[in-house]
């Protein structure tokens, strides 16, 4: 920027370096700038749709004052102000592909509204840089041109300015600043420095020419610029400001109107610290302050009687430096202090969590039970008296609260039906509460029928996942931990994968097959695996059919070279994770760290990038297609060569014929191309899931129809993920075949156990994807991939999918083992004897295993919907537990000095996770319910 770079070296201008405090959003950043205040961290949701803002505000100053403002750029400011415009153009900010038409909207406006003299304010909010960063990068070639682009702008506006200034009898003042910096993956709404840290330029005639050389930009707070801008536009300090009067910006003006901007900044201050603070009297800023306040009054008596020596110099220069420490401390005091918190609401939340935790922990014994019943006692409750005098309790509460309370709460904000709506569910969950309690009570009374069979012995691997679990909770009340999460996941599947190797060695060479002890102990709930087990293991007598021999031998050839795999596969799934750790930099401390995948998305090594695409793609094809429908393997090859096609349209590989990337576009048409087979796919296994449903009760069905919609989300997956994350998706692939075919069926896991080891792998993909506790590392650009304008709920969902992809599909494929797993063998006896050619009694004793599996057959489905019963309610358990202990670690350190920067992100994250899980158990109770309810019928 040449023209910018002249007017901070020799021009009249002011440099600044504007601190940001997070969330380092657009919506909440506005109103930092405009209302001096600091925003609380729920808007970074409420920035996808911005509410009028209702604030005191400087524009709002301006308008009241008779100022005629104009507006072009994001359209957040029109939503922000939507009455305080005279005119304006706004443009969507969220449409990320687009980094030329939502620039060129904003500057053909200029040429024209420049000549005019009918505006007091002009506000211009470009977008295109942002779109780059997000998309691209900070180190994209696209930031150049955009940055010169951005330079003969502002030189356009300075020129126009000046040119008008020898008929205005005021000098105008040409502000350049961000809302918010760029992170090193060009993302946004964390705390690192370089999403902080923003410039702020101040250019006006008014100010004196520069002389000397260059000093370091002074750092200043984000919230001064609305203060500064107030006393130079000759309006009030917005009421709940906290920032404080950029100084050297009214050097110019004389000693007495310095000491009044000054004390018009302090008056301010003070009177929103004695709102906010109870003792605002022994505050240090407060004490400051008054000091300043006499010895600014000693200095007027001086000014008054016509002292003009240097005594009266030197007092001012002192009265100066006692305000500008006065008004630091003032603010830094307010900074703390000026976040209220809507206690009343957030204990209601608060409330209904900590019900539903104790509701499913209560509910542990029957969930895992035989038959896998999770019952809420919600009927007899309804019915109660407890409930109605709850219920009356409550809304009596409500309305004290609500008619009492000083301050807006967002729960007495909302309508009446509403709030008794929320009552009676806190009623209802209460008593469901108590009534389980009370069975549990009559229960234990009981004698235990069979004590033998109620017993069971914990494994290491349970011990693990026990005191993994625990510990991971207990880990969320440090700043440090939330931070570094991924440390946590990473470790606990390394030792998880340790765990395992043992229990292999242990089953393969210290247990004989015969022993009743083999392997992992196995639970209650997964008995019908054992008997279907026995059907698999009858030998069949060989009569000396030599073509039986040569099975047999090749079959204990099979089972030795399995046995060794097996062994090896905990390693080799450590080696994968090893590697993926190495992909992606994430959390604070090493997140600035070089990784592999920034050496493949620089520009030196597109080459590199599109060979490892490229393979990608392929092995995720070989991976996913085994379980798949013909149709679907053709739709899959097709969508992944659309994947490939799409990302060489955008430039970020290239096919080998190419040897440029000069024709880049949006790549929209091959987006929708593999959009097509996507939704193919997904049909595809919604038709045969509904089959099984519905029409027949052919589990093979419902597993082919499982898989195809899992093989969908992994295209869909493949789509979203930027090229050098496509490796993530394959080991992620490889991992779950490996553990399905080598080690779950050995060792003969339970579902509680292959629930937790797929969620602690989801948990570790979330990390290995790149993703953190922050909110920079949210790759926006996902949600806009096919599409030609913002369209805000396919943006969403796909952004959200990108984000939570790791979780997603190891979900996913979790229901897939296990509504499949259960019932293998059964299938493999009933198509046995008609694929063998036996006689005599070969062919008797084949047709025996046969009829003892068909008995068996109702028993499996009843078996595979406890299975299904069983990960479904652990899944929710294991999400659950965190949430809510988190929820009041939060509550607990509300003013902690990392609420905003840590704790709150994450809180974020955790509910839009909790919202997922909360849809994946609807799909595993759907996938249940009705199947195993027509087996019972």
């Amino acid at each position: 920027m040449p023209y910018a770079t002249q007017v901070i070296e020799k021009g009249t201008s002011y440099s600044f370096v504007a601190e940001a405090k997070p969330p380092t959003v657009t919506m909440p950043r506005i109103k930092a700038l405009m209302t001096g205040s600091i925003p609380g961290f729920i808007d970074v949701v409420v920035n996808l749709n911005s509410p009028a803002l209702l604030d005191d505000n400087l524009i709002w100053q301006a308008k009241t004052a008779g100022k005629r403002i104009i507006f072009y750029g994001d359209d957040t400011w029109v939503k922000l102000f939507p009455k305080h415009f005279v005119e304006y153009d706004g443009t969507t900010s969220f449409f990320v592909s687009d980094f030329t038409e939502v620039d060129d909207n904003v500057t053909r406006h200029l040429d024209r509204v420049l000549k005019r003299e009918d505006w007091d304010l002009l506000i211009l909010h470009y977008l295109g840089l942002d779109h780059i960063g997000h998309v691209t990068g900070p180190n994209s070639p696209l930031v150049g041109p955009k940055l010169r682009e951005m330079d003969n702008i502002l030189k356009k506006i300075h020129i126009s300015l000046l040119s008008k200034e020898g008929e205005a009898s005021l000098p105008s003042l040409l502000v350049v600043c961000g809302d918010h910096g760029m992170s090193e993956t060009g993302s946004h709404g964390g705390s690192s420095e370089g999403e902080v840290h923003t410039p702020l330029l101040f250019i006006s005639s008014a100010f004196e020419k520069r002389s000397g050389p260059l000093t370091q930009p002074e750092l200043v707070q984000q919230t001064d610029l609305a203060s500064t801008l107030a006393v130079g536009l000759g309006l009030p300090i917005s009421r709940n400001s906290v920032g404080t009067l950029i100084l050297p910006v009214v050097g110019g003006k004389t000693m007495r109107e310095q000491l009044r901007f000054l004390h018009l900044n302090g008056f301010q201050l003070s009177r929103l610290l004695e709102e906010n603070t109870p003792a605002y009297e022994k505050d240090p800023g407060y004490e400051q302050f008054k000091i300043a306040e006499k010895s600014h009054g000693n200095w007027i008596k001086l000014y008054l009687e016509g002292n003009n020596s240097e005594i009266l110099m030197n007092l001012g220069k002192k009265v100066l430096k006692q305000y500008l420490e006065a008004l630091k401390t003032l603010s830094a005091s307010l900074s703390k202090q000026v976040a209220q918190y809507d206690m009343y609401s957030m204990m209601v939340g608060t409330v209904i969590v900590m019900e539903v935790l104790v509701l499913l922990l209560l509910s542990v014994p029957k969930a895992l039970s035989s038959r896998a019943e999770f019952e809420v006692p919600l009927s007899p409750s309804l019915f109660s008296l407890l409930f109605y005098l709850m219920c009356l309790v409550l809304c009596a509460v409500h309305v004290i609260v609500c008619t009492s309370a000083e301050s807006l709460c967002y729960f007495c904000s909302m309508s009446w039906l509403t709030a008794l709506g929320v009552m009676m569910l806190i009623s209802a969950l209460m008593c469901g509460i108590l009534s389980a309690i009370g069975k549990i009570l009559e229960n234990s009374r009981l004698p235990v029928k069979n004590p033998v069979a109620s017993s069971s012995s914990w494994s290491e691997v349970d011990v693990l996942m026990l005191a993994g679990t625990i510990g991971h909770v207990l880990s969320l009340g440090a700043s440090s931990f939330i931070e570094e999460e991924h440390q946590t996941w990473y470790f606990l599947i390394n030792t998880l994968c340790l765990a395992l190797c043992q229990e292999l060695c242990r089953n393969h060479f210290l247990l004989t097959e015969c022993d009743p002890q083999h392997g992992i102990s196995l639970k209650q709930n997964f008995d019908g695996i054992g008997e279907a087990s026995d059907c698999k293991s009858i030998d069949v007598p060989a009569s000396g059919n030599s073509k039986l021999d040569k099975v047999a031998s090749s079959a204990e050839f099979i089972k030795g070279s399995d046995k060794w795999i097996s062994l090896a596969s905990p390693w080799i799934i450590l080696i994968c994770c090893r590697l993926l750790r190495s992909l992606n930099q994430t959390g604070v401390q090493w997140a600035h760290r070089p990784d592999f995948g920034h050496w493949l998305t620089s520009s030196e090594h597109k080459s590199e990038l599109s060979f490892l695409a490229a393979v990608s793609l392929v092995m995720i094809f070989f991976l996913v297609q085994r379980r798949c429908s013909l149709v679907s393997k053709i739709a899959m090859a097709l969508g992944l060569l659309g994947v490939y096609s799409y990302r060489a349209a955008i430039g970020n590989v290239v096919f080998p014929w190419q040897h440029d990337s000069k024709d880049i576009s949006k790549g929209i048409t091959e987006a929708r191309f593999v959009y097509v087979f996507v939704l193919g796919i997904v049909f595809t296994g919604t038709k045969d899931l509904l089959k099984s449903q519905v029409i027949s009760a052919d589990s093979s069905v419902k597993s082919t129809g499982l898989w195809e919609v899992y093989s969908g989300l992994v295209l869909l997956a493949a789509l979203l993920f930027r090229p050098h994350n496509l490796p993530v998706l394959v080991f992620c692939l490889l991992i779950q075949t490996m553990m399905t075919k080598y080690i779950w069926r050995p060792l003969k896991c339970d579902a509680a156990q292959i629930t937790i080891m797929h969620y602690w792998f989801g948990q570790a993909f979330f990390y290995f994807q790149g993703n953190s506790n922050g909110i920079a590392t949210v790759d926006v650009s996902a949600g806009f991939v096919g599409l030609e304008s913002y369209v805000e709920i396919p943006a969403i969902f796909l952004t959200a999918f990108a984000t939570y992809a790791g979780p997603l599909l190891w979900a996913i494929h979790l229901l897939c083992y296990l509504s499949s797993e259960v019932s293998r063998f059964c299938a493999r006896a009933l198509e046995g004897p008609q694929e063998m050619k036996l006689s005599g009694n070969c062919l008797m004793e084949a047709l025996a295993i046969r009829e003892k599996c068909i008995k068996t057959q109702k028993l499996l489905h009843l078996r595979n919907a406890a299975a299904v019963g069983h990960g479904c309610f652990c899944y929710a358990l294991m999400r659950s537990i965190p949430v809510a202990v988190y929820i009041l670690l939060v509550t607990g350190l509300r003013y902690h000095l990392f609420i905003w920067s840590v704790f709150s992100p994450k809180l974020l994250y955790e509910g839009v996770h909790v919202f997922i899980t909360a849809a994946i158990c609807l799909f595993f109770t759907a996938m249940d319910q009705n199947h195993s309810q027509k087996v019972q019928d």
